[in-house]
């Protein structure tokens, strides 16, 4: 199976943006919040980018199956096959979305024999787009306006380090101790790695646990940038590789001369 990428790609950043309006029509509203299994907070925001996303991207590949946050649970032994697949957050930053800061996203990739060859984090409040895939490149949309981004080639001094505003832990103070003079850039959901793609910010760790649906359209927008996601190890990040679906603590970055692993371990 062949697709034609760069045109998938305008049509995945059309179908993200149809569901960015659907989210401000819940944010604008006096919504309620529910409670998943997990203690993560659920919106009707949520289930309504859900459904638009899953029958859209159905209509753009039948063939290609969906594995999404807010989707049902999917057996292993059905997924292992899965060559091809989508990896869809609906709503990227759903406590954002409840606090009302504006940092939240749409994450929509394109899986392909684990590695993520196609991305679009949408970001309906900042009205900004990034999308990216293998043999194009990784653009920034914004205002009308478009162009392409790239990740810093050498860190800036001090560094300029992006974190979860929600997330943050004693590991990550570790890891800022390490690298002495920083600016920290607290923020939510994928645009992390979209800082760091766009030469904004130099590093992005994050050291305790996130889903694959929470990494996987940031991560193919830093690389096709010219950035990297590595687990502690050194390898990039991995997607329907296994029948966990958690991803190991991982570093993001721009600047290949710098041992950010060992800022970690």
């Amino acid at each position: 199976m062949t697709h034609d990428l760069h045109r998938l790609l305008l049509d995945v950043v059309a179908l993200s943006r149809e569901a960015g309006r659907a989210i401000l029509g819940v944010y604008a509203s006096s919504f309620t919040v529910q409670e998943k299994d997990d203690k993560s907070p659920l919106t009707e925001a949520d289930l309504r980018s859900q459904e638009i996303l899953s029958a859209g991207l159905r209509r753009l590949l039948p063939e290609v199956p969906v594995l999404s946050e807010e989707a049902e649970s999917i057996p292993w032994a059905e997924r292992s096959g899965w060559d091809w697949l989508w990896v869809v957050d609906p709503l990227d930053g759903t406590r954002e979305f409840v606090q009302r800061n504006g940092e939240f996203t749409v994450n929509v990739a394109l899986v392909h024999a684990h590695r993520p060859v196609l991305g679009v984090v949408h970001a309906p409040v900042l009205e900004t787009d990034y999308y990216a895939c293998e043999g194009y490149g990784a653009f920034k949309s914004h205002a009308g306006a478009s162009g392409p981004v790239r990740a810093a080639r050498k860190a800036a001094s001090p560094l300029r380090v992006v974190g979860s505003r929600s997330h943050r832990g004693s590991s990550l103070d570790r890891f800022l101790e390490r690298v002495g003079p920083h600016d920290m850039v607290p923020i939510g959901s994928s645009l992390k790695f979209c800082l760091v793609a766009e030469g904004a910010a130099d590093v992005y760790p994050r050291l305790g646990p996130t889903s694959e649906w929470d990494t996987a359209a940031g991560q193919c927008v830093l690389e096709q940038a010219g950035g990297h996601v590595v687990d502690l190890g050194g390898r990039p990040l991995a997607y329907n590789a296994r029948s966990e679906l958690l991803n190991p603590w991982f570093v993001a970055y721009g600047d290949e001369s710098v041992d950010w692993r060992s800022l970690v371990t």
